[in-house]
């Protein structure tokens, strides 16, 4: 009877595997939650503070989203202050959309060098020089931009060269990796009986990449060219170098202009907490973040659209 009893504690006892197992799930679950919980403060401290605008200082959302003056100290004839943010909210959307149309012929064009005409000597060298782009600094980006790119844009287009093309050819650069290696890993993802039944058929290779591999991979390469839209969106130190951080609605590509990063890193340290001045910085900071999520939203209805296919 001892032994019996004996025998099913021992058998009711955890092991140590499931001891181990147990631990990692709660560590796991923390880590999840900290996570959610750190995001979550995130959204959370800047909507508190980019709605301080219009709660506390009573600034009309469609004065602020349609506004042409960015100058938060100043009152108009009417009293109102001059908090417009749309040359900022333009400049950015123009400087991520033509940097996009300019990068992403490019990523697409050297992704399938790589993995469909020459799969074992192009990844070789391309592979490393797009690791290799990856790694390098933003602000070495902007400095580069700075040297190079503003005084050539100035001897072509004339002006001061600061302006809306200087950070397209800046964010070109900085944004061709990202959409190069998600470009490459989409191309992968196309099954391999894919390009045998269309070679299997008389198709050649250029018809099997472009009416075969590249249809089927679009949603991947859609993915990968609005994720580049997104980090080129966010970009700041660079931009902030070459575009000139003057707030005007961007009257041609050479002029200078702004963005919502480069107004935020220029002005966020020179306001005082609670101001006007601050508290219109924050909200700029809160339409940034909301279009990041927006971006993130059609990342995923991409992916989602491309499973069910």
């Amino acid at each position: 009877m001892k032994s019996t009893q004996q025998l099913e504690r021992q058998l009711k006892r955890r092991s140590k595997a499931a001891k181990l197992e147990i631990w990692g799930r709660l560590i796991s679950l923390t880590a999840l939650l900290l996570i959610v919980a750190v995001v979550v403060g995130i959204i959370g401290f800047v909507a508190s503070k980019g709605i301080a605008t219009f709660t506390s200082n009573h600034v009309n959302l469609w004065d602020f989203l349609s506004g042409k003056n960015w100058n938060p100290g100043i009152t108009d004839a009417h009293g109102k202050p001059e908090v417009g943010a749309l040359p900022m909210i333009v400049g950015s959307f123009l400087i991520t959309i033509l940097s996009a149309i300019v990068a992403t012929p490019f990523a697409i064009g050297t992704a399938v060098f790589m993995n469909e005409i020459s799969p074992n000597k192009g990844a070789k060298i391309l592979q490393p020089v797009t690791e290799l782009l990856v790694g390098i600094p933003s602000v070495v980006y902007g400095f580069i931009g700075l040297s190079v790119v503003v005084p050539t844009t100035r001897a072509l287009f004339g002006g001061s060269g600061f302006g809306i093309l200087s950070g397209t050819c800046v964010l070109f650069v900085m944004i061709l990796p990202t959409v190069t290696s998600m470009s490459a890993d989409a191309l992968r993802a196309v099954p391999r009986y894919y390009r045998e039944a269309s070679l299997a058929l008389g198709a050649t290779q250029w018809q099997t990449i472009y009416k075969v591999v590249l249809r089927a991979a679009t949603p991947g390469l859609m993915t990968a060219v609005v994720f580049g839209m997104a980090r080129a969106f966010g970009e700041a130190l660079a931009v902030q170098m070459v575009i000139g951080n003057a707030a005007l609605m961007p009257n041609s590509l050479v002029s200078p202009s702004s963005t919502l990063t480069s107004v935020l890193t220029t002005g966020i340290g020179n306001t005082v907490m609670g101001s006007l001045q601050n508290n219109a910085l924050w909200s700029l900071a809160l339409v940034l973040l909301l279009m990041s999520l927006v971006f993130n939203l059609i990342i995923r209805l991409i992916g989602r659209k491309g499973r069910l296919q």
